[in-house]
């Protein structure tokens, strides 16, 4: 999601929030119900919104909302009075031939696609609305929780309900709402979070009124809250979870499906290890003043038009703020990779030029999203003594994720290092 407060007008919520018709007529709101739940660091949201067609017409509409650039989709549907649709996943132009035709046909379809303005965006075809009738859809994410400063977990519910709403075929880029008028808020709000973690849960703090946290064990493991009566939702709901013992490993096992084939992917029990360490504050004076900082930029065909200049333009303001007698290099990868320097070379107003001069004449031009391999280049040279090493890319969607990852994880014992993840939308 942006972090940046963008202002707009009373006019254009009124227009361009909720479900729309595709005169860009909203389809009133009646009702939202969010259901978190929260497994140590990782969060499942589960939100339902109720709609109603108050019109004396069938209505064709379009909801477009935004999802956080990391989450991940696992379930969608929809009621339309006693009738359910379940999503299923289908490729992209055999899922629309097959909406048009049950459409065409007098049938209820729903599509729900990705932007291809930008990839956390999500856009709901509902088809057709009868008169009087209401609508419930259903859509459940999983997003793996930020950690803050003073340890803190913080998950963020964005006013009126992902608000980044865009009328179909409606271009740039949506905005993040932070505050909005009550008067403007006509439905309710029902918001409940369920935390459990192997460690005790400390406390829980939001920006709303809260009704008292409910533990649901002795060991204080497990708790729950709601939200208060007469919240408004004329502003983002912030939870923010505090663990004791937070800098401690702990695991949590899953079960497999019963109902799923021996061996495979949901069949078979799954382990999250969450490692949040504590580092010693000498070593973190000593990183602000020295390291080795190696970036990726992403030149694959993903990030053409504005998507490769906000890239460049974030890698160029940070090439500038590094600290003289540093270490740093470049990599820019797409189906193939290309690096500046051989290998890292000292901070200097002469290597920064050369830096910059290179950046600025890279173009989204490398054709696909293969990280992998300069990963492993970057892992193969030998690190700098007393510059610990911290690897920055684009965070972008790549085909090799669990390679990647399990490659970075082979290397943690000869590599100090940071993965900060530079979010381009």
């Amino acid at each position: 999601m942006v972090d940046s407060n963008l202002g707009y007008s009373s006019c254009a919520m009124m227009n361009c929030c909720g479900l729309l018709t595709l005169q860009k007529e909203p389809v009133p709101l009646k009702s939202i119900e969010v259901e978190l739940e929260v497994r140590d660091h990782v969060a499942t949201v589960v939100s339902t919104l109720n709609y109603e067609n108050k019109e004396d017409k069938p209505l064709e509409a379009v909801f477009v909302f935004p999802l956080p650039g990391d989450a991940a989709v696992c379930h969608f549907s929809a009621q339309i009075g006693q009738t359910q649709i379940v999503a299923e996943v289908k490729e992209k132009q055999k899922a629309r031939e097959e909406y048009d035709d049950a459409l065409s046909s007098g049938q209820q379809a729903f599509l729900l696609e990705e932007s291809d303005e930008s990839a956390d965006i999500f856009s709901l075809s509902v088809g057709s609305l009868p008169p009087g009738e209401s609508a419930s859809i259903r859509l459940e994410y999983v997003i793996e929780l930020a950690v803050q400063a003073d340890d803190g977990l913080r998950f963020c519910l964005p006013a009126v309900l992902n608000p980044r709403y865009q009328p179909q075929g409606s271009e740039g880029a949506g905005f993040q709402v932070t505050s909005v008028p009550a008067s403007l808020v006509p439905y309710s709000l029902s918001f409940s979070a369920r935390v459990s973690s192997p460690r005790p849960i400390s406390k829980l703090e939001s920006n709303c009124s809260l009704d008292p946290l409910q533990y649901l064990n002795t060991d204080q493991t497990q708790a729950t809250v709601k939200l208060a009566a007469g919240h408004k939702f004329d502003r983002d709901v912030e939870l923010l979870i505090y663990y004791k013992d937070a800098h401690q490993p702990t695991a949590v096992v899953e079960a497999g499906q019963a109902s799923a084939e021996p061996g495979s992917l949901m069949g078979d029990p799954v382990v999250m290890v969450s490692l949040y360490p504590e580092f010693p504050q000498s070593v973190m004076s000593s990183m602000a003043s020295s390291g080795e900082f190696v970036f990726l930029l992403d030149r694959s065909g993903s990030m053409s038009n504005t998507r490769i200049s906000s890239a460049k333009d974030t890698l160029l303001l940070l090439l500038k703020s590094l600290p003289m007698g540093c270490y740093f290099n470049i990599y820019s990868f797409g189906s193939r990779y290309e690096h500046i320097f051989s290998k890292s070379v000292e901070y200097s107003q002469k290597t920064m030029e050369e830096a910059l001069k290179k950046v600025e004449e890279m173009e989204a031009d490398l054709g696909g999203t293969e990280i992998l391999e300069p990963l492993k280049h970057i892992y193969s040279q030998p690190c700098i003594q007393n510059q610990p090493r911290q690897v920055t890319h684009t965070h972008t969607h790549t085909h090799t994720h669990t390679h990647t990852h399990t490659h970075t994880h082979t290397h943690t014992h000869t590599h100090t290092h940071t993965h900060t993840h530079t979010e381009v939308i």
